[in-house]
């Protein structure tokens, strides 16, 4: 296995309970910066839709608030999960970190140094930004906020990851 993967990193869920992203060993993950007042919320139903198409395969979203553009996040713990449930939340939602600048999160300096993950580097520009994670952990593709998350582009790619190293 890699040493570039997302696999070292932990995260906070909105209960507060710590878990390693290890736990998403042999799956293709979709990791996207939300946030609850943006142009670009809307895209939590699309979110939900594309959990529910491939939900009886090894695919999951992780949702990682953030209020690091224009305030659009203001809510925090169990008001996100409430606000995100509104939309029929079906995957994961992680407690509000920091994705850009030097206090951003280590999963998301990780996404932004080259160096580090192999592949890419990317810092979100705005809220939902969307990270792809092949099964084994590696950073496999980036798409910019207006990249609806149920577009061909997107499906194309977790069809093709999904198929990949079964």
């Amino acid at each position: 296995m890699s040493d570039k993967t997302i696999y070292p990193f932990q995260a906070h869920k909105i209960s507060g309970d710590e878990i390693n992203l290890s736990e998403y060993k042999n799956k293709v993950l979709l990791i996207v910066n939300t946030a609850s007042q943006c142009g670009f919320t809307p895209q939590l139903k699309d979110l939900v839709a594309l959990k529910t198409e491939f939900s009886d395969q090894d695919f999951e979203i992780l949702a990682f608030p953030s209020n690091d553009f224009g305030g659009q996040e203001p809510l925090e713990g169990e008001a996100i999960a409430a606000f995100c449930e509104n939309y029929g939340s079906n995957f994961p939602v992680f407690d509000k970190i920091r994705v850009r600048g030097p206090y951003a999160d280590p999963l998301y300096q990780f996404f932004a140094d080259k160096k580090q993950n192999g592949k890419i580097s990317s810092v979100p520009r705005w809220n939902f930004h969307k990270f792809l994670i092949n099964r084994k952990g590696e950073v496999t593709d980036f798409y910019y906020p207006f990249t609806n998350p149920t577009s061909s582009k997107i499906k194309k790619k977790i069809n093709k990851l999904l198929a990949a190293d079964q």
